[in-house]
């Protein structure tokens, strides 16, 4: 049986995920979440990975969300715990210490908006259609969403698309800061690789602390968040790529980073 998440690591420090169930428009079945949760934990603990891509196969679906055939067969116990195990895989892609870039290569609704939701930077698909659509099925965005969308694109906004329900084209989703960029179907695997490359080339140590800035510092106050930074920042004076940095600099020679 093919496994239904690939991972595939590249000599740049670059791991790329992809959800691989295309028959079923990349659909969150259980035993997606399972495959998917384990690459996710070697990821986090692999030292050699310096920015994660998530994308689907296929060019029609990055993730459709919910399999919503797997659920007609649960019971309303077995429903609630499906649902706490996509927020709880969500949540741990949001919660790995690289970079992670989805490339959004098709649609993209409820659970599947909220996979890419969790990560850093988006990049899609002129093809794709995004949305968090629950409301239409009588629920709520579950995995995050009524959280996440917000704090990205504002609450009005965000109450407005959960609320209706609608389905933003890959246009109107870079407009109002849901994506980065949209660009050619054809184009998005390697504009997010290219993208990728530009991260992986600054200190790794460095990313993480900058990520765990960034994040924790949007949950607090700006005094609190200032707290955050410095103390990140501290983290990282005695580092070696940080002694590395200043001699490259000096040499004017590209900087040698090690994560040490």
């Amino acid at each position: 049986m093919k496994e239904s998440v690939d991972v595939q690591r590249r000599e740049e420090g670059i791991a790329v995920i992809t959800l691989n169930r295309p028959h079923a428009a990349n659909a969150l079945s259980k035993r997606l979440l399972g495959d998917l949760r384990e690459a996710i934990c070697q990821i986090r603990h692999d030292s050699s990975v310096r920015a994660v891509l998530i994308t689907g196969a296929g060019e029609k679906a990055f993730c459709a969300g919910a399999d919503l055939k797997e659920r007609k067969t649960m019971t309303a116990a077995e429903v609630k715990q499906t649902v706490q195990l996509i927020g709880k895989t969500i949540h741990e892609v949001e919660a790995l210490p690289q970079p992670v870039i989805a490339a959004v290569n098709g649609a993209a609704f409820g659970g599947g908006l909220e996979l890419a939701l969790a990560c850093d930077i988006r990049i899609v698909s002129k093809r794709a259609k995004m949305g968090l659509t629950e409301t239409s099925l009588a629920i709520i965005p579950g995995a995050g969403g009524t959280q996440r969308l917000p704090r990205l694109i504002g609450v009005g906004k965000a109450k407005e698309l959960i609320f209706t329900a609608k389905k933003l084209s890959a246009e109107e989703a870079e407009q109002i800061g849901l994506a980065e960029y949209a660009v050619e179907p054809e184009a998005l695997r390697e504009f997010a690789l290219n993208l990728a490359k530009q991260i992986v080339k600054n200190a790794p140590l460095a990313l993480m602390q900058a990520k765990t800035a960034i994040n924790q510092g949007m949950q607090v106050s700006l005094t609190a968040g200032l707290e955050i930074e410095r103390l990140a920042y501290q983290s990282l004076i005695a580092t070696e790529d940080r002694l590395e940095g200043l001699r490259a600099f000096a040499e004017k020679r590209p900087p040698q980073y090690q994560g040490k």
